[in-house]
């Protein structure tokens, strides 16, 4: 019996995809991650009104934008301490998700190995530099710039890690870097642009992401095969 040319075929695609790929990233990682945003923007957004009463319809945060020098290194603390829990908890909830479909795969497979560190390292380095930019910009009076910053920064870090990982993380990339591009047209709606890009965002894709290659089929399979995008 003569072996199926195309079956071998995909089965070398398999193995090859497993090798240079990260293809354990749940779906839920990025609905986990949003829902963490969305939390974080609206702490974010009743703390700047509590501290910056809204001034002839202005919001906090367009009070925070047109503040004085010493008014913004005052809300500084906060904004770094709540930016470092919501990172904390992402990443968290990120882990979890993703350990689990691993071990769904095959109790004792090892989550951590030289794939899954290029790809951190591809995706941190981007995140560092424009971190570091955005705080710049904040201190020196460019704070209307800072969302856009870190939409933009963020959407290279992602299109920097996503030739490791799925498809999908390289059109939310470019979602991002859309968002981070019109969000600088307009400055007084970084809130609303955060919540948009980090939040809904993160929903949409990993939904989009747990549909396609993680929801249980009629008989418990996966709906979609990696394999088969």
């Amino acid at each position: 019996m003569q072996p199926d040319p195309l079956a071998q075929l995909t089965e070398i695609r398999a193995i090859m995809e497993r090798s240079s790929r990260f293809l354990s990233l749940s779906g839920l990682s990025g609905v986990g991650a949003g829902v963490v945003a969305l939390l974080g923007t609206a702490a974010g957004h009743f703390y700047l009104q509590g501290h910056y009463p809204s001034e002839y319809g202005a919001s906090g945060y367009q009070h925070l934008l047109a503040s004085t020098a010493a008014e913004r290194q005052a809300a500084l603390p906060f904004l770094l301490l709540l930016a470092g829990v919501m990172v904390a908890a992402a990443l968290l909830v990120a882990w979890f998700f993703t350990w689990r479909r691993q071990q769904q795969k095959g109790p004792g497979q090892p989550l951590w190995n030289s794939l899954t560190r290029r790809m951190l390292v591809a995706l941190a380095l981007p995140l560092a530099v424009g971190g570091a930019f955005c705080l710049r910009l904040y201190l020196g009076g460019d704070a209307g710039l800072v969302v856009p910053g870190l939409l933009v920064f963020y959407g290279l870090a992602l299109l920097n890690a996503s030739k490791f990982t799925f498809d999908e993380i390289r059109w939310l990339g470019l979602t991002q870097l859309g968002l981070g591009l019109v969000a600088m047209l307009l400055p007084g709606w970084g809130v609303a642009f955060f919540a948009l890009g980090f939040g809904l965002g993160h929903i949409g894709y990993g939904l989009r992401m747990y549909h396609r290659y993680e929801r249980p089929g009629p008989a418990g399979a996966p709906a979609a095969s990696v394999l088969g995008r």
